[in-house]
């Protein structure tokens, strides 16, 4: 079984081309790197600002030279003396997200963005790509590490955000580390955050494969205070002082609750055992946002907050897909002559790999959209914010409705190969 997960990853983009130990090339410490990438739909740039190192790797031990699914960027880590790739892991990021919008035509703009690899014991090359929704490379940069540069900046080290165990993993070094992040949440508010997290944990793990696997995250409650409660509501003049500067509003969408503060964000996470982020926001209003390898974002005091949480930790951890259309707006993220990257997203333009065998034989592609085939796997029309040419593996899923109690099928295996991913 472990062979067949490991060859079918390899052919999703694990590039790996021999076996390495971690220790061979890394310490147990982080090296985050601050960049900044800007520009606009024509013309993207990629800038060093900072690096940093930080007590403690808490990221993959195994697998460093794959990554599972491709994201719309990629770092890769060389070591400069062979020549050979050490660590890559793919992501994406709100600055690709915003180049579909018409905005990106008339202006350029500047976003913070962080990522961590395992500190290096010697001198490598760093390359940073960003890839279009072609998934073709539309900026590049290659930038040396030394790991004695005195200008690293260390951190982590005193005055760690406090932070409590919410749960620990049966194995902590093959295990998944998850910290939730308090955001528009005083200082006497911070218990209420506690409660909160409890609830977002058990709702998350109320679901398959997550239930089934629950062993094998570790999860911590960081508890980040801001200045005011809530959030930002650009839309309505309300603008708060916070630990992370989250706002309502991103790219003019109402629901959309992001922040920008990505440099912020990992200030207060440094010394904490952590790679995967959910931040979660004291507001009654609905919204969230998630992006894969980044952080995702949810309100807590939302009716809808569990299914929601639930939701876009689908998008930051596993880079699933929405499965939702929109009737009126069409957001231009997904060519209809070529093959998404996400796992549960397709354009038929290159099918083959995603979840065709999951498909009886006797189900056509595409599916119709009629009841007949509402409890099978199939190509259903409508997903990724377009109602033709965008196609999903069942009819309804959390990742398309709020409603849905479960992940489909297609989703289910889509996480459970990234668990075991991170932990076999």
């Amino acid at each position: 079984m472990k062979r067949l997960l490991f060859l079918y990853l390899c052919t999703i983009g694990c590039l790996s081309l021999y076996a390495q130990q971690f220790e061979d090339f890394f310490l147990d410490k982080t090296l985050r790197i601050d960049y900044n990438f800007s520009g606009d739909a024509n013309k993207q740039e990629i800038s060093v600002d900072q690096l940093n190192v930080i007590p403690r790797w808490y990221g993959k031990r195994f697998h460093l030279s794959e990554y599972p699914y491709e994201g719309n960027g990629q770092i890769t880590v060389v070591d400069h003396k062979s020549g050979k790739v050490i660590y890559r892991n793919s992501f994406s990021t709100l600055f690709q997200e915003w180049l579909s919008y018409p905005e990106a035509l008339s202006i350029r703009k500047s976003f913070e963005n962080v990522f961590l690899v395992p500190m290096p014991k010697d001198t490598v090359d760093v390359t940073l790509d960003l890839r279009n929704n072609r998934r073709e490379v539309m900026a590049t940069l290659t930038h040396q590490v030394v790991p004695n540069d005195i200008l690293i900046r260390h951190i982590g080290e005193r005055n760690v955000t406090p932070y409590i165990t919410i749960q620990q993993a049966k194995d902590t070094t093959r295990c998944i580390h998850i910290a939730y992040l308090a955001e528009g949440y005083q200082e006497h508010e911070l218990p209420t955050f506690i409660q909160d997290v409890q609830v977002a944990v058990e709702a998350l793990f109320a679901h398959e494969p997550f239930k089934s696997l629950r062993d094998r995250f570790n999860i911590v409650a960081v508890k980040s205070p801001s200045v005011e409660s809530g959030t930002s509501e650009p839309g309505k003049g309300i603008w708060k002082n916070t630990a992370l500067h989250s706002h309502f509003d991103t790219f003019y969408s109402e629901r959309y609750l992001t922040t920008l503060h990505l440099k912020d964000m990992h200030d207060w996470l440094a010394g904490t055992p952590y790679e995967h982020i959910i931040v979660l926001v004291n507001s009654t209003r609905y919204g969230g946002g998630g992006i894969f390898n980044s952080y995702n974002l949810s309100t807590t005091h939302h009716q809808k907050y569990k299914p929601v949480v639930v939701h876009e930790f689908g998008h930051s951890f596993v880079g699933l897909g929405d499965e939702y259309a929109y009737e009126i707006e069409e957001i231009p993220m997904y060519p209809h002559d070529v093959e998404p990257w996400e796992p549960n997203l397709t354009t038929l333009a290159d099918f083959h790999g995603k979840w065709e065998d999951l498909i009886s034989s006797n189900t056509p592609i595409p599916t119709p959209k009629n009841k007949d085939y509402s409890n099978k796997v199939g190509v259903y029309e409508g997903a990724g914010y377009n109602t033709k040419g965008v196609y999903r593996g069942f009819q309804d899923c959390r990742m398309r409705t709020n409603e849905n109690p479960e992940f489909c099928p297609v989703c289910r295996r889509a996480i459970t190969r990234l668990i075991e991913f991170y932990t076999w």
